[in-house]
């Protein structure tokens, strides 16, 4: 009988593993652990991954994941929020990698307050993201650290629908024009359930984004998300009316729409993350008019007596 660990984590020693640290999966951390050695060995050559990659991982739970990117000799900084896991992860890379122990850097953290990274910048990030939070942590992530050029997640099916879906499509909405202000993203692959434990009552995929330059605009960031997020708050309303609140009138909305090339009355579902951002350019720009021609009120800021 051979007793040499395996390199990867198999569902026998993903149960023993957590027995042992008392861990009990909770929805609330969106705790689904992989245990099925082809379907990490998928994520990793899908992601494209190898000796010499430098990559991050949010949410590396018992390690099966971790453990399959250092097999191609890769090497990883792991962020993990369960303090007894992440205490765990360099243990179990010992056991069943030990040579690569050293590419091994593990963050203690909640992902979405982490704001630098030790060691060399990740050029890559690979990781199983808990359901609940998947999108708000890759958004962060594109945001916090621009030397990401390629993402792939592991994430809810319905999820990878929305960052992946075009203009036009059902699905599309705020997550897909905010991920393509940083990358394109494509759907890349379907998981099953039963490689999970627990077994999800949701069906998951990957989904591959490569980093690309954001629109040439004029607007910040921030000035774009907020018009994105204003257009599909309410997403059945059209443009002139949904942007009437950020404009300052409806009237406004849709001047600002008319300098942009956008028809009013489309919704936010049909325009790109370039039209979004030339509506973001011609905002200020209204409402700077809209108080020049209001200049007779004293009590509006920047106004001038006569």
């Amino acid at each position: 009988m051979n007793d040499t660990p395996s390199a990867l984590l198999g569902p026998a020693q993903i149960r023993d593993l957590a027995g042992r640290l008392g861990v009990r999966p909770t929805k609330t951390l969106g705790q689904n652990f992989v245990h099925d050695g082809g379907t990490v060995r998928k994520i990793v050559r899908t992601a494209g991954i190898g000796a010499g990659d430098r990559v991050v991982e949010v949410g590396p739970g018992l390690g099966s994941l971790t453990l399959g990117l250092l097999e191609v000799g890769a090497s990883v900084v792991a962020v993990e929020i369960d303090p007894p896991l992440a205490q765990q992860l360099a243990a179990t890379v010992a056991v069943h990698q030990p040579d690569a122990a050293d590419r091994l850097t593990v963050v203690a953290a909640d992902a979405l307050e982490v704001t630098e990274l030790p060691g060399e910048a990740p050029t890559a990030l690979v990781a199983n993201l808990p359901y609940n939070v998947a999108v708000p942590v890759l958004l962060t992530f594109l945001e916090r650290f621009d030397s990401l050029q390629r993402v792939l997640v592991m994430v809810q099916a319905e999820v990878a629908d929305r960052l992946a879906a075009p203009p036009g499509s059902r699905t599309y909405g705020v997550p897909s024009v905010k991920a393509a202000w940083y990358a394109s993203a494509s759907r890349a692959g379907t998981v099953g359930r039963s490689v999970f434990w627990p077994v999800p009552n949701v069906d998951s995929a990957l989904v591959a984004l490569d980093r690309r330059a954001p629109p040439s605009t004029t607007a910040t960031r921030e000035e774009v998300f907020a018009v994105v997020d204003a257009a599909f708050a309410q997403r059945r309303k059209m443009l002139r009316s949904a942007l009437a609140g950020i404009a300052g009138s409806s009237a406004a909305a849709v001047e600002a729409l008319e300098r942009a090339g956008v028809d009013p009355t489309a919704r936010g579902e049909r325009l790109t993350v370039e039209e979004f951002a030339r509506i973001a350019e011609q905002l200020p720009l209204v409402r700077a008019e809209a108080a020049a021609s209001a200049g007779e009120h004293p009590d509006r800021p920047g106004t001038v007596d006569a």
